[in-house]
């Protein structure tokens, strides 16, 4: 009987890692301003980073850049160096971008319900191109990579629920009207991951 042989599978290039976190993280600041300048919020530590940029003076990125600082020991004890680097090089990347976006990009009239689905998919993509390079945005991505890598569960099942979770605890901050607009955006977000980040479909960090 005779055998087929599988192709090899090709390791991404330093280059290439490169070059998908730094167009990964523009793609996501762009749906971030789109949802900082509607008042739309969006779950896991981007949503923790939204609530604070709207009670304090930091600006989105400040925030973002602090808020994940706690969770690379995960990430180092569980993932690993290579990962905890890029994903530490793409949450520079984001501050950075989600910060000087505004100075290149005018938002004039942005309808919510737009900003909330299209920032979404914008940020699911953004999280799609940086998980197939293995890195991240720190913070609920790490556990729900840790997660999804030990138990088998959906990162983007487990990503949609947590996000659900802390857009409702943004009541004392927003409007309601938009965090119920916001939920659709962290749906399409999730939704994104949920259809096309499946184990072992995706070789191309291997």
């Amino acid at each position: 009987m005779s055998t087929v042989e599988l192709p090899k599978v090709k390791k991404h290039t330093r280059l290439e890692d490169v070059q998908a976190i730094i167009l990964g993280t523009m793609i996501i600041a762009m749906g971030v301003n789109l949802y900082t300048h509607t008042g739309l919020l969006t779950g896991g530590s981007a949503g923790l980073a939204f609530l604070l940029k709207y009670a304090t003076p930091l600006t989105f990125g400040q925030a973002f850049f602090l808020i994940n600082l706690p969770f690379y020991l995960l990430a180092i004890r569980h993932i690993g160096w290579e990962f905890t680097l890029k994903t530490f090089l793409a949450v520079f990347c984001l501050s950075v971008f989600a910060d000087i976006t505004p100075m290149l990009v005018s938002f004039n009239d942005v309808n919510p319900v737009y900003a909330s689905v299209a920032g979404g998919f914008l940020m699911g993509v953004g999280f799609l191109m940086l998980f197939r390079h293995n890195a991240s945005l720190g913070g609920l991505n790490i556990l729900a990579r840790f997660l999804a890598e030990k138990y088998g569960i959906s990162m983007g099942k487990f990503q949609m629920v947590v996000d659900c979770m802390i857009v409702m605890l943004s009541v004392f901050i927003v409007d309601y009207w938009l965090i119920l607009i916001s939920f659709a955006g962290a749906i399409a977000l999730n939704m994104i991951i949920a259809v096309n980040h499946k184990p072992g479909r995706y070789m191309g960090n291997v």
